[in-house]
C-alpha cells in the first residue's frame, strides 16, 4: 500500500440525522464518597467554553484516511529515557518510509546535537525520497529558529513546525506573558520564518503552527493566531499552512475535543488553503478516540506514534488509528502487512517492549484461550472457507490476521480455560488430525486435567504429546496385545480374520468374520474373551500418507473412544479398536 496526501479541502460526509439525542441516564450515586480529593480539580467545562451548536460530526463517517504524520522521531524520542542515537534514528526513519508514510516529523534541531546532527545526516545522505516532506520542531525563539533553518539546509521539500504555550495556566506560569503578549512573540518568530524561506526560492518550504496545549486554550485567543499567521504566511491553496492543534493533556472526554475542532474547522479563515491537524495525547486513555472523532469534525492531519510512545501515557497510536481503518474497510494508505518487523524495529529503536495486548500489534491480540472464543473462531474459519467470499466474517477476529503478517497457527492457544473446539482446531492445524465431534469432549478432559495440573498453556507439540500418550499408546501398548494378523474376504463377501492376541499375559490364536474387517477383529475379540462392540468409526488420510481412524467402543459396561495411526486405512481402524478396549480396561 502506498500513502497519498488527502485532499486540503475534503471532510468527511455528512449523512442524515439518526434521531434526537436521547436524555442523560440519571446520574448513579454510591451511599458513600471515596477518600480521594476529586474537590481538588475542576471539569474541562468549567475551563474552556466552546460557542459551538448545530454540531456536524456526530453524523459524520470516515470515508478515507487522514494525513498521517509520525512524530516517532521528535516526540517519542524525547520521551524516551535513552533518545535514540543516530543509527536508531535512521533505522526508524527507513521504516517510515518504508510503510509509506510521505510526511515525517525528523526532529528538534536546536534542542540537542544529536537531533541537529541527525537532521544534517538525512540532508547530506539523500536518504529522503523525493516524494516524502520532513517536519522539523522549533519554539519561538529567535536563535532556536536560525539554528532550525541551518539544520535543513539542502533540503528541497520541508514543514519548519513553530509551537508556544497559549493555555491561560501555561503563559501564567511558564513564560509570564499577557494574550497579547504572547500573540506578538508567535507573530515576530513567523516573519523570522518567512524572511529565512524567501532566502531559498528554490526549496518548498512550508509552516506549522502548534498553540500548545490548544485544549485549555480560549477558542477566540486560539482563532486570532492562527488566522493571523495564514494571513502573515499568505497561505494558498497550493501552499497551505498547517494549524495543528494538540490536545497536549487530555481533559476531558473526546467530544470536547471533538466540539473544538469542529469550531475550528468551521471559523478558521481562508479555509481551502490550511490543513487542520490534530496531536492527540492519551493522558485519559482516550487519544485513539480524540483522534478518530476529530477527523469527522473537520481534521485532515493527524500527528502520533508507532504503537502509542509519547510523553506521560504517549502521543495517539497510529497503529491503532491506521487499522481501526482497514477494519471498516477503508484504506489506510500506510502498510503494515509485517506489523511483527514494524513492531520489533520500534522496540529495538525505542528500547520499550510492546504490550502482549496491544492493539492489532501484541503478541496475543489474535489469540484465544477461551472454550466459547475458540469454538466460534474454528467455527468462522470453517465456514470462510466453504463460503469462497473475499469479505472478512470470522467471530472474534476483527480483521484477518494474515493480513498483517501473522499465521494462523498462533491465532487458538490451549491452557486450562479452553474447550474442545480450540483443541480440535490445533491438532487439525497442526497435525492433521481431525477429532469426531464427539471425541474432541474426550479429550479435552484430558487436556483440562493436564494444565490443571500444570497451570501452563499447552503448545500444539504437548497436544499432540498428550493425544498419543492418551490414545495412540493404548493402542500399541496393553493388557491386550495383538501380536500378528492378517484379514481376507471370502467369495460370498465376508470379512475374516485372522490373529494371534495376548490377553492378560495369555497368548492363543482366534479367528472372527464379520461385514468388515474391524467387524471381523471385534469378533476375534470376543473369542478371545473380550466383549467389545464398535459404536462408532472414521477414518481420514494424515500428511505424510499415513491414516488416522477413530473408534468409539463399548467394552463390557463402559464406552470409551480410541485412536491408531498406520500407513493402511484398516491397520489404523483395528489399532484404533485395540485402543479403546486397553483403555476400557485400565
Amino acid at each position: 500500500m502506498s500513502h497519498r496526501p488527502s485532499p486540503m479541502h475534503s471532510f468527511p460526509t455528512i449523512c442524515t440525522p439518526r434521531g434526537p439525542v436521547p436524555e442523560a441516564a440519571p446520574r448513579w450515586n454510591p451511599q458513600r464518597s471515596s477518600s480521594m480529593p476529586s474537590h481538588r480539580y475542576r471539569s474541562a467545562f468549567d475551563r474552556v467554553d466552546i460557542p459551538l451548536t448545530g454540531r456536524g460530526w456526530p453524523q459524520a463517517r470516515i470515508g478515507h484516511a487522514p494525513l498521517w504524520v509520525p512524530v516517532d522521531l521528535r516526540d517519542g524520542n524525547q520521551a524516551l529515557a535513552e533518545p535514540m542515537d543516530t543509527p536508531r534514528k535512521r533505522r526508524m526513519f527507513d521504516l517510515l518510509v518504508a510503510m509509506g508514510f510521505k510526511e515525517i516529523e525528523i526532529g528538534y534541531p536546536s534542542a540537542s546535537r544529536t537531533d541537529f546532527g541527525f537532521v544534517r545526516h538525512l540532508a547530506e545522505s539523500g536518504a529522503v525520497p523525493d516524494d516524502v516532506t520532513v517536519v522539523v520542531f522549533t519554539p519561538a525563539r529567535p536563535e532556536l529558529i536560525e539554528r532550525t533553518f541551518e539544520s535543513v539546509a539542502g533540503m528541497d521539500r520541508v514543514v519548519v513546525h513553530l509551537y508556544i504555550p497559549t493555555a491561560p495556566v501555561w503563559r501564567d506560569v511558564v513564560l509570564g506573558r499577557g494574550r497579547a503578549e504572547v500573540h506578538g512573540v508567535v507573530l515576530d518568530a513567523a516573519r523570522q520564518m518567512d524572511r529565512l524561506a524567501r532566502k531559498r526560492p528554490g526549496a518548498d518550504i512550508r509552516f506549522e503552527f502548534s498553540p500548545e496545549v490548544f485544549v485549555l486554550t480560549e477558542p477566540d485567543y486560539v482563532l486570532e493566531i492562527c488566522n493571523s499567521l495564514t494571513e502573515l504566511w499568505d497561505a494558498s491553496p497550493d501552499r497551505p499552512v498547517i494549524h495543528n492543534l494538540p490536545a497536549t493533556v487530555e481533559i476531558a472526554t473526546p467530544n470536547v475535543y471533538a466540539d473544538q475542532i469542529e469550531y475550528m474547522h468551521r471559523h478558521l479563515d481562508r479555509r481551502d488553503s490550511v490543513i487542520l491537524s490534530v496531536h492527540p495525547h492519551n493522558d485519559r486513555g482516550t487519544g485513539v478516540a480524540c483522534a478518530e472523532l476529530a477527523v469527522l469534525a473537520g481534521a485532515q492531519r493527524v500527528e502520533g506514534c508507532l504503537f502509542g510512545n509519547g510523553e506521560r501515557t504517549g502521543n495517539v497510536d497510529l497503529v491503532n488509528l491506521a487499522l481501526n481503518l482497514h477494519a471498516q474497510g477503508v484504506d489506510p494508505m500506510v502498510d503494515f502487512s509485517d506489523i511483527d518487523e514494524i513492531r520489533r524495529t520500534v522496540e529495538h529503536c525505542n528500547r520499550l517492549p510492546v504490550p502482549p495486548r496491544h492493539p492489532y500489534g501484541g503478541d496475543l491480540v489474535y489469540t484465544a484461550f477461551s472454550g466459547t472464543h475458540q469454538d466460534a473462531i474454528s467455527k468462522g474459519f470453517a465456514h470462510h472457507a466453504q463460503s469462497g467470499s473475499d469479505l472478512w466474517s470470522v467471530p472474534y477476529l476483527p480483521i484477518d490476521p494474515a493480513d498483517v503478517g501473522r499465521s494462523y497457527e498462533a491465532v487458538i492457544r490451549v491452557n486450562s480455560q479452553s474447550g474442545k473446539g480450540g483443541i480440535a482446531h490445533l491438532l487439525r492445524s497442526s497435525h492433521g488430525v481431525d477429532l469426531p465431534a464427539r471425541m474432541r469432549a474426550d479429550f479435552s478432559g484430558a487436556v483440562q486435567d493436564a494444565t490443571d495440573d500444570s497451570g501452563l498453556e499447552a503448545t500444539p507439540k504437548d497436544l499432540w504429546n498428550l493425544f498419543d500418550a492418551t490414545y495412540l499408546v493404548p493402542g500399541r501398548e496393553g493388557r491386550v496385545a495383538l501380536t500378528s494378523w492378517s484379514a481376507d474376504r471370502d467369495p460370498a463377501g465376508d470379512h475374516r480374520f485372522v490373529c494371534t492376541l495376548r490377553v492378560d499375559g495369555r497368548t492363543g490364536d482366534y479367528e472372527g468374520t464379520g461385514s468388515g474387517a474391524v467387524s471381523a477383529f471385534a469378533c476375534a475379540l470376543e473369542a478371545a474373551g473380550v466383549e467389545a462392540v464398535v459404536l462408532d468409526l472414521s477414518e481420514h488420510g494424515c500428511p505424510g500418507g499415513t491414516a488416522t481412524a477413530y473408534a468409539e467402543c463399548r467394552v463390557g459396561e463402559r464406552v470409551c473412544w480410541g485412536a491408531g495411526q498406520d500407513a493402511s486405512g484398516v491397520a489404523a481402524s483395528v489399532a484404533a479398536v485395540l485402543s479403546a478396549v486397553n483403555r476400557a480396561r485400565m
